[in-house]
């Protein structure tokens, strides 16, 4: 098939982009390298170096004659959002609104969208939450998400693309940037492999539902075979708090640091743990890395990665 990933230079993004081409797909990749790196991009993928709300993503589109399209490319940190929302809206749900009316000008069947289950739902009245679960999310990101939930429904039941958003929960594994405010795991790798200080936001007792980098690859790949319209959570059902995460991997690499605290940030909610019941039915589709062995795989890729 001929498949577009957007965000394929980015950390899950390039994962995916690999193994779609190991697979025997033609992949072209819109990327604005605002996160992405150039060193995670596949020789074999058609590069365009572009944000996804540009004028010119409609040229590639009209050269590309694509199957299905993977929408990774995000602002993705929920603290930025919460700074700087119009910021966010106009990459969120305008870049991906503009993507969808691409899919329908040049009659694309299938679009594949990262969400969020880990924002989605906000502050959850049940651990975990099922896709019926109330989406009431109190940052601008999660707010975007469900929007743009809502538009592919809408060119869905209106244009027949067959559009499936899949609610990541907490993404971690190899490639994730540590230089970020988002994604715990990777930055504590990178600083305490480093020596350097890393600081817990808060008590340390919010929890989230981490799912291994690899499990989301298998999920997007899963998805390709589904028709018609579908939320559906991909995590593990189990919380785990920061604490935890910063004393395993305080073992794992070595670097016996004190817990170090500093204020909480704004926008995040306290728990979060979302059920992949229906992933498992729709896409035959079950977490089977576990956190320990997921977390000491990434380990080893900080070990010998400066990135």
């Amino acid at each position: 098939m001929r498949i577009l990933v957007t965000g394929g230079a980015g950390f899950i993004g390039s994962h995916l982009a690999d193994t779609l081409i190991e697979q025997g797909h033609q992949v072209a990749i819109v990327d604005d390298l605002s996160t992405g790196s150039r060193n995670n991009l596949p020789p074999k993928a058609e590069f365009h170096h572009l944000p996804i709300q540009s004028p010119d993503v409609e040229q590639i589109f009209r050269q590309g004659r694509f199957d299905v399209v993977y929408h990774l490319a995000a602002q993705i940190d929920v603290r930025i959002s919460v700074r700087e929302p119009v910021a966010d809206v106009q990459v969120n749900v305008a870049g991906s609104v503009a993507l969808l009316e691409h899919c329908r000008r040049h009659s694309v069947s299938r679009f594949i969208f990262a969400s969020t289950g880990g924002a989605i739902y906000g502050e959850q009245e049940v651990f975990p939450a099922t896709e019926d679960h109330p989406t009431w999310p109190i940052s601008p990101y999660g707010i975007a998400k469900l929007t743009v939930e809502k538009y592919m429904y809408f060119y869905s039941k209106e244009y027949g693309i067959n559009a499936i958003a899949l609610r990541y929960a907490n993404v971690y594994g190899p490639r994730q940037n540590p230089f970020g405010e988002a994604g715990v795991v990777a930055i504590f790798s990178r600083k305490m492999l480093d020596r350097q200080e890393a600081f817990i936001n808060g008590d340390g007792l919010q929890t989230r539902d981490y799912v291994f980098v690899g499990d989301i690859i298998r999920a997007n790949l899963a998805a390709l075979k589904l028709e018609g319209y579908h939320t559906i959570n991909i995590g593990t059902g189990t919380e785990t708090d920061v604490l935890t995460i910063f004393d395993t991997l305080n073992q794992l690499t070595g670097a016996n640091q004190p817990r170090r605290h500093r204020p909480a940030s704004g926008g995040e909610q306290r728990r979060s743990s979302i059920d992949p019941s229906l992933a498992a039915d729709l896409l035959g589709w079950k977490p089977q890395v576990d956190l320990e062995d997921g977390l000491s795989r990434t380990v080893d890729y900080f070990r010998t990665s400066k990135r």
